[in-house]
């Protein structure tokens, strides 16, 4: 659905995204993060069209977007970061608007308008003016208009900035919904939300694609810790003798790291406290190492 390829964003002598490279397939709802200034913003724009790649190339739906721009953006619902909007308009007369901007048929405009409507929960304030709307409104306003017309690929910019918890959380149902039909890209530079609502990670580092992973994969540590009372050379002996165990390291006085196959450490965890208390090893402890994802995105934050 979407193909990203060695694909370069130069600022004068700044490289804001460099030689980023991905694929997205139809129905998945990938998460690209990163921390401000990472380079997420950039990509988002030229995924869009709305900005020219230095080099490389973004191809949606088997198009190229540098040649088939305008056919590419009609498949494309996009939040922009903050939100736009025309403020002394009211929320029906620019969704109306802006579903001419998109090509909707007229006989097809009511239905599309009321669906947008009751996905945002809107219904209330149709008739109000936006510049009188709060942030988290203004925010509904921008997803409804993006997907108007059930766009096949939906890109979001930080679509939770500034949102209090339940505006949040309505954000994640109405990605969720929309995954049902479209292929969802959001940006975002807060943890949670991708746990929330992707399939997949792609974590932006300096301009550079850093992780390209499953968000399950990565959740996967593969790494238990594990607190035992006895002789460390028998305990130790009694883990590699298990068939799910891969190495045992022993890190301080009564502690261990116990690397075992990822995705099993459950199954893992049970097996290895029943050895070791039916061999009379006292275990106090043994919890899954902090997860893959929060550890490559704190690298991020601490480099």
């Amino acid at each position: 659905m979407i193909k990203v390829s060695s694909l370069c964003r130069n600022y004068a002598a700044f490289r804001a995204v460099d030689n980023v490279t991905f694929e997205v397939e139809r129905g998945e709802v990938v998460g690209l993060l990163g921390h401000n200034g990472a380079g997420k913003t950039t990509v988002m724009k030229m995924l869009t069209g709305f900005l020219q790649p230095s080099s490389g190339s973004v191809v949606i739906d088997n198009m190229e977007i540098s040649d088939h721009r305008y056919e590419v953006q009609k498949q494309i619902g996009y939040l922009p970061e903050n939100c736009p909007l025309y403020t002394a308009m009211s929320v029906i007369d620019y969704l109306d608007w802006m579903a001419d901007l998109k090509g909707i048929a007229n006989q097809e405009k009511m239905q599309h308008l009321a669906a947008a409507i009751d996905a945002t929960e809107l219904q209330q304030l149709a008739y109000q003016q936006i510049s009188t709307l709060s942030r988290g409104m203004r925010q509904r306003v921008g997803v409804a208009q993006a997907i108007l017309n059930r766009p096949k690929v939906l890109i979001l910019d930080e679509p939770t900035n500034g949102l209090d918890p339940g505006q949040i959380e309505l954000m994640r149902l109405l990605i969720r919904q929309a995954a049902s039909w479209s292929t969802v890209i959001l940006s975002t530079h807060i943890l949670q939300e991708v746990e929330a609502v992707c399939d997949r990670v792609l974590i932006m580092r300096g301009g550079q694609l850093a992780v390209d992973a499953p968000l399950d994969a990565l959740h996967s540590s593969g790494q238990l810790v594990l607190n035992a009372h006895g002789a460390a050379d028998t305990i130790i002996t009694l883990l590699e003798s298990l068939e799910l165990v891969a190495s045992v390291e022993s890190s301080t006085a009564e502690s261990y790291l116990v690397s075992v196959d990822p995705g099993r450490e459950d199954e893992a965890a049970r097996m290895i406290v029943k050895t070791l208390v039916d061999n009379g090893v006292d275990v106090s402890r043994i919890s899954l190492q902090r997860d893959r994802l929060e550890s490559l995105f704190r690298q991020d934050q601490e480099s």
